[in-house]
């Protein structure tokens, strides 16, 4: 891969993950205790637009720091898991595929979307 190929993404991942780190306060809105139907303190994912669900198709998914296979690996997920999406973004192509998912599930990582299959709506962009 060349120099500049790799700066674009660096700069890109880069720009992503502060973005992300944002975006948990911004966020942290849908999550008080009055959402204005009288359900205090009840959230359920359905409810929130801005939230996807996937399963995990491969035996053993890395969930990493960046969208690319380079990037660090924050944790694993099996196959059959259930993941929650926040958004999609092009990355590193993997088997055809240059979607990454942006998952939300304890922690902020990217997984390779050509091993998550969407439950329901595709994710929105970025």
């Amino acid at each position: 891969m060349s120099l500049r190929s790799r700066l674009s993404i660096s700069l890109v991942a880069g720009a992503l993950l502060a973005a992300a780190a944002a975006v948990p306060a911004v966020a942290n809105d849908d999550w008080d205790g009055n959402r204005g139907d009288g359900d205090w303190g009840h959230h359920q994912q359905e409810h929130n637009p801005r939230l996807y669900q996937g399963v995990v198709t491969a035996s053993t998914l890395n969930l990493r720091s960046a969208p690319n296979r380079g990037s660090q690996i924050i944790r694993t997920v099996h196959r059959g898991e259930i993941v929650s999406i926040f958004c999609k973004t092009p990355g590193q192509t993997i088997d055809g595929n240059p979607l990454w998912y942006l998952l939300t599930d304890g922690t902020w990582a990217w997984g390779a979307a050509r091993y998550i299959d969407n439950i329901g709506a595709a994710p929105r962009w970025c």
